[in-house]
């Protein structure tokens, strides 16, 4: 292997030696979210004028995994990295920027889409959603996950400790997936609240992807594409600039 695939490797053994953790322990999560939010709102609410509330929350468990889980990957290795003081080794070896970008964040893009694969087959106990158009549904995932591993990264890169992490989790990536449309269409909000949303790229990524299975969505795919494509341009163009200049881990 090369020096990109030796890092690549690296990072996929070291999520996977504790997959309990990492795979197996989010699967569980969305299993509990969908019994219990499909078993109160079943009956309640139907969505987009004929879906079961509990086929419509399928998609968007899937997606929350997949994007939680990617950030989680890229951004807990480096700060991990760097409070052990094993990242100095991966800094001694010629690899470039490009290198490092396509192992962290090709490693962690693995993580999401297993996990997303995981909720979505046992989530099939309990609902079918269908697939109407499975290639939009690749599309977001691999942009989703592509995104929040690239923005795991500048995580990882910007935080010192932990505390720092945790902070860009809970007070970033896990309120703009919850405020995402995951358990809920946004045609059933307020305008105000629905203006709201849009503002948020990760709704994009989640009705997109949503789309794919039912052919329907809030708003039109082609826009939730040119929208997280975007997003997902800008956010790789940092992460390659910061890796590139050694952001908080060159002195």
């Amino acid at each position: 292997m090369n020096g990109w695939q030796t890092l690549f490797y690296k990072e996929l053994l070291r999520f996977w030696k504790v997959a309990f953790q990492t795979v197996v322990a989010p699967i569980v999560t969305s299993m509990l979210y969908l019994l219990i939010f499909g078993h109160v709102l079943e009956n309640r609410l139907q969505v987009y004028g004929h879906l079961s509330y509990t086929a419509f929350l399928v998609p968007g468990l899937v997606m929350m995994s997949m994007l939680q889980n990617a950030f989680a990957n890229s951004s807990s290795s480096l700060v991990q990295s760097k409070i052990m003081g094993n990242l100095v080794f991966v800094q001694l070896t010629p690899l470039s920027h490009w290198a490092w970008f396509t192992a962290y964040v090709g490693s962690s893009v693995l993580r999401g889409l297993v996990v997303g694969l995981g909720v979505f087959i046992v989530t099939l106990l309990y609902a079918n959603p269908g697939f109407v158009a499975p290639l939009w549904s690749l599309v977001f995932a691999l942009l989703g996950a592509g995104l929040l591993a690239s923005l795991g990264v500048i995580a990882g890169l910007w935080a010192d400790k932990f505390d720092h992490m945790a902070t860009f989790q809970n007070f970033v990536i896990v309120p703009m997936t919850f405020l995402s449309g995951v358990f809920y269409s946004i045609d059933t909000l307020p305008p105000f609240w629905q203006g709201v949303s849009q503002l948020n790229p990760f709704f994009y990524m989640v009705d997109g992807f949503r789309y794919g299975f039912f052919g329907v969505s809030d708003i039109s795919p082609w826009i939730s594409l040119a929208v997280v494509g975007l997003a997902w341009l800008l956010i790789s163009g940092l992460t390659l600039h910061l890796l590139r200049i050694g952001y908080k881990i060159r002195n």
